[in-house]
């Protein structure tokens, strides 16, 4: 990977990563189109960027809402940072074909991997549900509401980022990938 292609996708990824500190819906955040896009487009030459990146931009807007909100660092961090890690997995399957329609795919896929990973884990460790199938079945109910605004954020993100990477790519010629 040449240094420009690094440099325009870690600024896309900080910047992402940082518009979770701007006002926005309730779960409409690009943690899941971060993942995706970095496993997709950082792999080239070492697979741990793919991984270092999205983490250390998470690590970075958790630290700047903490100290703006109190709100950055919590116990469930582990879950969200690790469920981001097993979406970079399926962001290094695109990497070889990014076809619309894959990343489509992807995105949805990664989305109900991060609702069911993170909202079990909300399940098991908040003592908000009986640790019960039951409990289980009512803490992903309610959590649907919210799942409708993770899909429009990590669809929006997943445009923005893979589109404008494709829109980068084709005006730009020095961030095409090096062939070879």
């Amino acid at each position: 990977m040449n240094n420009a292609r690094l440099t325009l996708f870690s600024g896309m990824i900080v910047a992402a990563a940082l518009s979770r500190i701007l006002p926005h819906p309730p779960n409409f955040a690009p943690i899941t189109a971060i993942a995706l896009f970095a496993g997709a487009y950082m792999a080239d030459n070492r697979k741990i960027f793919a991984f270092a990146v999205p983490l250390l931009a998470m690590l970075l807007s958790d630290t700047v809402l903490e100290m703006m909100t109190g709100w950055g660092f919590h116990s469930g961090m582990w879950v969200i940072y690790g469920t981001m890690a097993l979406i970079t997995l399926v962001g290094l399957r695109l990497a070889k074909n990014r076809s619309a329609l894959r990343i489509g795919f992807s995105t949805l896929a990664a989305s109900v991997i991060f609702f069911v990973l993170t909202n079990f884990a909300t399940w098991a460790n908040s003592g908000m549900y009986a640790h019960t199938l039951a409990g289980l079945q009512t803490c992903y109910i309610a959590a649907l509401p919210f799942f409708q605004n993770s899909l429009a954020g990590d669809a929006f993100y997943a445009t923005v980022l893979f589109g404008g990477v494709a829109l980068a790519e084709r005006f730009v010629p020095s961030l095409r990938p090096v062939q070879g």
